[in-house]
């Protein structure tokens, strides 16, 4: 899994053009990433493009039968994630809930659990390779680290149904894949945050550390 990560990054055709203040947020299911990007669009007074969970036709079937809507679920939100940069790249600043490059890490996952056949997985790389040829990198990126207990706690917390029959072993190994991954992140300046002792909803005092934060990479 690392040397799968590592070469990913390395054999990236990007050009050199940056989205001047893009900030994506990424993280593992449940972590907080919509209540982070809500409170960062209203302190900085830019759009947040919301991560596509409402109006998809495909993600509480993914849940229930991952073999069959893999592949379509991936292929859905690499489409959209797609579309929202374009739009985003418009604009002067934006945060985005959720990286177009991390979408590799569910469907890599899958690839590896079974759950996408090796011929799927190849047409997704592919596609998002040639995607990735024509959209600006993010100024930067935050990864929202997180305990595979504490990721539950939240998607209990949040109850989605179909979030909730998923067996720990998926967080677990989600958990696993985000870390290897962001390990080898190489594309933009990062900010590793540490969500299990950090809860920007409701400290104001870690609100305005992480604030703080972004100002000073941004500011760069």
């Amino acid at each position: 899994m690392k040397s799968y990560y590592k070469n990913f990054f390395n054999n990236l055709d990007l050009g050199e053009k940056t989205m001047s203040g893009a900030v994506c947020l990424d993280g593992v299911v449940g972590v907080g990433k919509s209540t982070l990007g809500e409170l960062l669009s209203e302190e900085f007074g830019i759009k947040f493009f919301r991560e596509p969970v409402i109006n998809n036709p495909f993600l509480d079937k993914f849940y229930h039968d991952k073999k069959r809507y893999s592949f379509p679920l991936q292929v859905f939100f690499l489409n959209k994630r797609f579309s929202m940069i374009k739009e985003a790249s418009k604009l002067d600043d934006c945060i985005m809930d959720r990286s177009i490059y991390g979408d590799v890490i569910f469907s890599r996952m899958l690839m590896e659990d079974g759950e996408m056949s090796i011929e799927n997985f190849a047409v997704y790389e592919e596609l998002l390779s040639n995607m990735l040829r024509y959209i600006e990198k993010p100024k930067l990126m935050i990864y929202m680290k997180t305990s595979v207990d504490n990721a539950i706690k939240k998607i209990k917390e949040r109850g989605r149904d179909y979030e909730l029959i998923v067996d720990r072993s998926y967080w677990e190994s989600l958990n696993k894949h985000y870390e290897e991954y962001f390990n080898s992140y190489n594309l933009s300046d990062l900010i590793i945050l540490d969500m299990d002792k950090l809860d920007p909803r409701d400290n104001l005092k870690d609100r305005e550390y992480i604030f703080n934060l972004i100002r000073e990479k941004l500011n760069k």
